[in-house]
């Protein structure tokens, strides 16, 4: 990759990661348009600059991210079930990554959730206490995220709402559990990459894009959560409902059509 692929990509990145939008789908179409070969490299890059995301969650959130240890046992059951299924099924996983066509559908179908998901969960209780219960239905609700283009973050505040947690709680609790989802999704891939007899060559050779995109990320990240927080909690989720759509449908529509979608 490039240093402009780079930082496109992690632009990419840092934008759609906690918007209801995917970044992976994103980050997949980004990398298909820019004509960037799936090598093992631009996958374990995918995964990996979502530390600077990660990193932007602490510098935000950091008077409540560092409170009680409660509060770590609640991320930790919200953390569990994508770590055992994402564990057991990383392979699978890996292969979805590549396929532009799962993505756009996905798309679609998230953003018709998206149009309704402001009427059908429109009530919430007075008692916004994140306990274990609701921690590990979001958790469930995470799982689902595995698929490219659904989207953790929509996943997740979805499954809070479902619970009766206002739409910022339920986005902040998102934002909080991506950290060790995050972290372990990145801390794995590095894992399987240092045990390649290849791996660390390819890290070191690779060094600065790594670095370059998790600054990128880490700043974007940053402008994005704050703006997400304000329009969510004023104006709902219906706009990424009809973007998610738009770009589904189109990417379906040139699929169809036979377009490549790589510009060579």
């Amino acid at each position: 990759m490039s240093i402009i692929q780079t930082i496109i990509i992690a632009i990419v990145e840092g934008l759609t990661e906690f918007l209801p939008v995917s970044s992976t789908g994103h980050m997949i179409i980004a990398e298909k348009i820019l004509n960037v070969e799936s090598t093992e490299f631009v996958k374990a890059f995918t995964v990996n600059i979502q530390f600077g995301a990660i990193l932007s969650v602490i510098v935000l959130y950091w008077k409540r991210f560092f409170q009680s240890l409660d509060f770590y046992w609640k991320l930790l059951i919200a953390f569990l079930p994508a770590a055992v299924i994402g564990f057991l099924a990383s392979d699978y996983i890996d292969s979805l990554l590549e396929n532009v066509t799962v993505v756009a559908i996905m798309l679609v179908l998230g953003g018709i959730l998206m149009l309704f998901v402001d009427k059908w969960f429109d009530k919430t209780t007075e008692d916004q206490t994140m306990d274990w219960k609701r921690s590990l239905k979001v958790g469930f609700f995470q799982c689902i995220a595995m698929i490219p283009g659904v989207s953790r973050s929509m996943a997740t505040i979805v499954g809070g709402m479902t619970t009766k947690l206002s739409r910022k709680n339920a986005a902040e609790f998102s934002f909080f559990l991506a950290v060790p989802t995050m972290a372990a999704a990145s801390g794995y891939k590095l894992l399987k990459i240092v045990k390649d007899p290849t791996g660390i060559s390819m890290l070191s050779d690779n060094l600065v894009s790594l670095l370059i995109g998790n600054i990128v990320a880490f700043i974007v990240a940053m402008i994005a959560i704050k703006f997400f927080i304000g329009f969510i909690t004023k104006n709902g989720f219906k706009a990424f409902g009809y973007y998610r759509i738009v770009v589904g449908v189109a990417i379906l529509v040139l699929l169809l059509l036979g377009v490549d979608l790589s510009i060579l």
